[in-house]
């Protein structure tokens, strides 16, 4: 609602400017409705405000004394909301719709005042505390005293406060898309969409230097990837009304994230790490079910409400301890037991959750969804090799690749159902979870051959089988000309290059898909079944 100021001057002539407004928001077919004293004109259901000029030798205006009269108005449809209404004009004179104020989002607002009550909360304890201890010792016997005394007040008082919080709790309960869990949710969807926003400029400024062009193989990999998704699945509304963008940065690093907005930012160090456009896809879907089931709103709202309830534990504990030292202490492991029992294990559970939705999405898009398992165990052989330390699962906020395996292994047939029943094409016989095992027992039978034979003084080199690495994304969705311009699109991963026997029979990802060595075109319909099938 937009608000329209005409500054007028008290007099004889009010009346006069009154019924002229009134007579021309009439005629544009507006509904108009006036106050008791007539100073303030009510207009309803307006598309576009505009005034009828009135002839300039007229005098509108007369007396000495100003006053401000307003209009509530709806501003013009086909008008952004960044900028302001149409112009109107009144003898000569421009009178504009005022433009509408962007409240800050709540989440950014959350976050900018948490660290403030934090701080307000040790500033109260403390002080309660240098308060107690200032006291005589016959006023503290009073004070404990009168405590007792109203003791079943105090507690009607702390239920109170706990039925409150009760409440606001039950009434800020919602149903999670696609897998109907009840979750709680103090910020909007909206919320986090205007917070998203800010964040995708925000991105955009950091890799300014560092994105892909959109002419570049990898980049098209992932826009078909995401747009075929989105396609596949455009029953869920949640995907369906966000308009999906895909930004590719050149980077190592193996990371991908989606905002709440639509806007996915892949790394080139993911595809690098994925070996097929099976698990491409997974991954893909897995980032994308953070999206559209909100989980940072949901993860912020759990959030807010502990370190609303952290802050009474945190102002005790600076209440009750004697020396500022000891204050700092119990509040360190006070939010290290937070993060232990709470955030963290919350963060996994949203994980595994988006593990399980990612993998219908994808059975949906008619990938094969036996390859989710085996990029987690890619990246579980990829660590071991690399020599990174692997931490417990408690301290970490992603489940650890074996678990993560399990899990899939458990969804696969469900999800495989899924797939048939949404008409793709059937998948080849070779499991390439079978496939992965057997080329990790290769691989470690060649490197015990190898010990043994440098214990005797010569080295005898790895064997190579006749496969050759598996496709890139380039060769699996692009034409041959783009294709060859991307040659880091194959993968990187040793155990994954060294497919032997199994893998020289094994036709692909997709059964009877054309490479483009083979003269054709491909594209997704060739990987996964035909494009334009409808979603299930």
């Amino acid at each position: 609602m937009a608000l329209l100021c005409v500054r007028i001057l008290r007099g004889n002539g009010f009346a006069s400017v009154s019924a002229h407004l009134t007579r021309s928001f009439q005629a544009a077919g507006h509904t108009v409705r006036k106050t008791h004293n007539n100073s303030l004109l009510r207009v309803t259901d307006t598309v576009e405000l505009r005034l009828r000029a009135a002839p300039c030798g007229r005098r509108l205006f007369s007396g000495e004394k100003a006053k401000t009269v307003c209009f509530p108005a709806r501003a013009p449809k086909n008008i952004s909301p960044l900028r302001p209404a149409a112009v109107l004009t009144q003898c000569g004179y421009q009178l504009h719709t005022s433009a509408p104020l962007r409240a800050v989002p709540a989440p950014l607002l959350w976050l900018v005042l948490k660290p403030l009550q934090k701080l307000m909360a040790i500033i109260l304890g403390r002080s309660i505390r240098k308060w107690w201890v200032a006291l005589p010792p016959n006023r503290r016997q009073l004070m404990r005293e009168a405590a007792w005394r109203y003791r079943w007040q105090l507690v009607a008082v702390a239920a109170v406060a706990t039925v409150i919080v009760a409440l606001f709790l039950l009434t800020h309960l919602d149903e999670s898309p696609v897998t109907g869990r009840t979750r709680l949710l103090v910020f909007s969807r909206e919320n986090y969409m205007e917070l998203a926003a800010l964040s995708a400029e925000g991105y955009m400024e950091k890799f300014a230097e560092l994105l892909v062009p959109e002419s570049d193989p990898r980049h098209q990999v992932v826009e078909r990837v995401v747009q075929h998704l989105a396609q596949r699945n455009k029953d869920i509304p949640e995907m369906s009304s966000v308009t999906w963008s895909v930004h590719v940065v050149q980077s190592p690093t193996i990371n991908a994230f989606v905002l709440p907005n639509g806007e996915v930012f892949m790394f080139t160090g993911m595809l690098e790490a994925v070996a097929d456009v099976h698990q491409l896809t997974f991954i893909l879907g897995h980032e994308m079910a953070h999206a559209l089931m909100g989980h940072s709103a949901e993860q912020a709202s759990l959030s807010h409400v502990v370190d609303f309830l952290s802050l009474i534990l945190l102002t005790a504990i600076w209440a009750v301890c004697p020396r500022d030292s000891l204050a700092l202490l119990g509040q360190w492991i006070q939010s290290k037991l937070v993060q232990l029992m709470f955030s963290r294990p919350y963060s996994r559970k949203l994980e595994a959750e988006a593990d399980q939705v990612g993998l219908q999405l994808a059975a949906k898009a008619c990938a094969d969804v036996r390859a989710g398992p085996v990029f987690w165990q890619q990246m579980e052989v990829t660590d071991q090799l690399r020599g990174e330390l692997a931490i417990p699962e408690f301290l970490s906020t992603h489940p650890s690749h074996r678990n993560r395996v399990s899990q899939l292994d458990r969804l696969v047939p469900q999800a495989l159902e899924l797939r048939e029943s949404c008409a793709c094409p059937a998948l080849p016989s070779t499991d390439p979870r079978a496939v992965f095992s057997k080329s990790v027992r290769v691989l470690l039978d060649s490197v015990k051959d190898r010990g043994r034979e440098g214990s005797e003084g010569t080295l005898k080199p790895l064997p190579c089988g006749p496969a050759t690495a598996p496709e890139g994304l380039a060769t699996a969705l692009l034409p041959q000309s783009t294709a060859a311009s991307a040659p880091n699109m194959n993968v990187d991963i040793p155990v994954a290059a060294s497919e032997s026997a199994p893998a020289a029979s094994d036709p692909g990802p997709a059964e009877g898909r054309k490479t483009p060595a083979q003269g054709a075109q491909p594209h997704l319909a060739g990987v996964f079944g035909p494009q334009e099938a409808s979603s299930c």
